[in-house]
C-alpha cells in the first residue's frame, strides 16, 4: 500500500466506519457493534458500544483531516484512492476481527450468516484493490507536478 496517501488511508478507515455504523447498524438494523455478546432486547449496552465505535470513527476521520491539512492538498484520485483504500481496510480488518475472531456480530444473523460474512469481506477487498489502483495510476502526475 505503498501508493496510497496516509492521510487519505485514515480517511478512508473512519468513513467506511462510518458508513457501516450508519447504514448496517442503524438504517437497516442488521446488528450493533456488541449485538453477539449482549441479549438483543437489552439494548443499553448495543448504545453504548455503537457509540463508542462512531466516536472512534469521529477521531479517524479528524485524524486524517488534521494530515491533510498540514501540506498541500492531494489530487483528487490519490484522495478518493485512499479513502477506498482505508474504508476497504477497515471492512477486511472490522470483518474478520468482529465476525470470525471474536464473534461480537454478524452481517446478519440467522440463515446464510457465513455467507453475508464473506460477501462482507469481498466487498472489502474489491474497495482496496480499486482503491490502490485508482492511487497507482495517478501516482505518475503527482511526481510530474513536484
Amino acid at each position: 500500500m505503498k501508493h496510497v496517501d496516509r492521510a487519505a488511508l485514515v480517511l478512508g478507515l473512519g468513513i467506511g466506519g462510518f458508513i457501516d455504523g450508519i447504514v448496517i447498524h442503524r438504517l437497516l438494523g442488521r446488528h450493533h457493534v456488541l449485538s453477539g455478546w449482549y441479549p438483543l432486547d437489552d439494548i443499553h449496552p448495543m448504545m453504548v458500544g455503537d457509540g463508542l465505535f462512531h466516536l472512534l470513527c469521529l477521531l479517524l476521520v479528524l485524524w486524517g483531516v488534521a494530515l491533510l491539512n498540514r501540506r498541500q492538498p492531494l489530487p483528487n484520485p490519490v484522495l478518493a484512492g485512499g479513502i477506498l483504500t482505508g474504508w476497504g481496510v477497515f471492512t477486511l480488518v472490522e470483518g474478520v476481527v468482529d465476525h470470525f475472531v471474536l464473534g461480537i456480530h454478524h452481517v446478519r444473523h440467522g440463515p446464510g450468516e457465513l455467507l453475508h460474512d464473506i460477501a462482507f469481506l469481498v466487498v472489502g477487498a474489491v474497495l482496496v484493490v480499486a482503491g490502490v489502483l485508482m492511487s497507482r495510476r495517478s501516482q505518475p502526475a503527482v511526481r510530474e507536478r513536484a
